[in-house]
This record gives C-alpha cells, structure tokens and sequence, in this order.
C-alpha cells in the first residue's frame, strides 16, 4: 500500500485554526500531525512533505502579527524551514500561518498590516486565480470564494510598484476580485519563486464542502461534484503535487 505523505502542523500559542485544517488535510489523503512550538526539533521534519502554518493569533498578535511566532521559531530550529523547502519540501500558510511566512522571509517581501478599514473583517471574498500552474492552485477554477478573518491582512510592499510587479510575474497567485481591506493590488495570496511555498490571508479549511457556504443552493461545478467547497480543491490541488513530487 502507498505510504501517505505526511503533514506537520505548527502550533503557537494563540493558533487556533490547527484541528480543522488537519482535518481537512486529512480529507485529501495526508497524514497529519499538530507540534508544539515548545516541541519543535529540526529532527521534527524529518520525513515530512508539507508544514502548515495555520490560522489564529499567535502571541496575542501583541507586537505585530507572526514576529513573536518568527522569533521564537528561529531560536528552535534556525534556517530548517528554508533548508526544508530547498530540499523539495512544501509550506503553507494560512491568515496568521501567511503573517509568520512573510517574518521568516520565506515568502516575497511584504508586510501585512491594520487594514485599511481599521477594524476586524470576517466575511466571504471573492478570489480570482492568477496563477494557473501554482501547486495550491491546479484543481481550482479561475474565481471562486473563500471566507477571511483578520484585523491586518493588508499586504503592503516598499513602493506600489513592486507590488505591481508581484502581480506580473504570477507571485501574486491570488487576488480579491473586489476591494477588500487595502491591500496593494487586492494581494491575498503570494507564493515564492520555487511555487512550494504558499501563504493567503483567506481561510480555506473552513469551507471543504458546500453546505459550509452561506448560500444552501451554492454547488461548485468543479469536476462534477456538488458537495465539495472550494477549500477542498485547494488541498486536494496540494495533495497531488506533493505526491507527485514525492
């Protein structure tokens, strides 16, 4: 029997969005297991194909969204997360799970800071696709949704033009189709040149199937299936590159 990749979710005080994204990473085929930032070795990712960096507030968000979770992840195991990912390996995150990538610099240079609305917005976005070929983005259609939650997920860059060009060259793999919360070019999703490292401010493990969305009626159209929401085709669409990877 094929042996199942393996998922390894990081858990910083304040995450709180660990057990569902498991569960939906689970639902596509992977095995998963939840680590304690106290718990956390480089020896912790031997064997693994993907670290998740899941939602939530780590730290309290007290200082700035993801810089304590940053620092405290570089005194537990140093550069291994880009050594990870040199070595072929996948990382994903998701609200704060983006916050910290983009701290770490695993991810374009960015910051993502109070949105522009000064205040907290949890809601349903509408995302257009600019990137066909990302491995997090195969199975999805060119617009689809997703809900958000967050009080600073505007992604800002040092000039409006390099955001711009974030955009062009496909860094930029996900876009509001609407204007949402201030970000430079509706940014919600950037990914880094090798394309297996992926961060979005919205959160797809919590719309795996369609009766997660706010319409009853909605289906998704996507390869003949009805009952699945949009987040599962993101993990599904991660699943088979990972595997096929492997």
């Amino acid at each position: 029997m094929e042996e199942r990749p393996c998922a390894v979710l990081l858990k910083f005080p304040g995450t709180n969005c660990d057990e569902e994204t498991a569960r939906a990473l689970e639902e596509v085929g992977f095995v998963t297991e939840v680590i304690p930032i106290s718990a956390l070795k480089a020896t912790s990712l031997v064997g693994v194909s993907l670290v998740v960096l899941p939602g939530g507030f780590s730290y309290g968000d007290y200082v700035q969204s993801g810089r304590l979770a940053k620092l405290v992840t570089e005194q537990k195991i140093g550069d291994t997360l880009k050594e990870f990912r040199d070595n072929g390996g996948y990382l994903l995150g998701i609200c704060n799970g983006f916050q910290i990538l983009t701290q770490l610099g695993l991810l374009p240079e960015g910051s993502l800071v109070e949105n522009a609305s000064g205040r907290y917005q949890c809601h349903w976005v509408k995302l257009d696709k600019q990137c066909a070929t990302s491995p997090f983005l195969t199975h999805l259609p060119d617009q689809f949704e997703f809900p958000i939650a967050h009080a600073e997920g505007r992604l800002v860059t040092a000039t409006p033009e390099e955001a711009k060009a974030y955009r062009e060259s496909g860094a930029a793999a996900l876009t509001y189709t609407d204007e949402v919360n201030g970000s430079f070019e509706q940014i919600a999703g950037l990914q880094d040149e090798s394309g297996r490292v992926f961060g979005l401010m919205p959160h797809p493990e919590r719309f795996m199937n369609a009766a997660d969305h706010y319409d009853p009626d909605w289906q998704s159209g996507v390869d003949g299936e009805t009952s699945r929401g949009s987040g599962y085709y993101l993990f599904r669409s991660l699943f088979e590159s990972v595997t096929s990877s492997n």
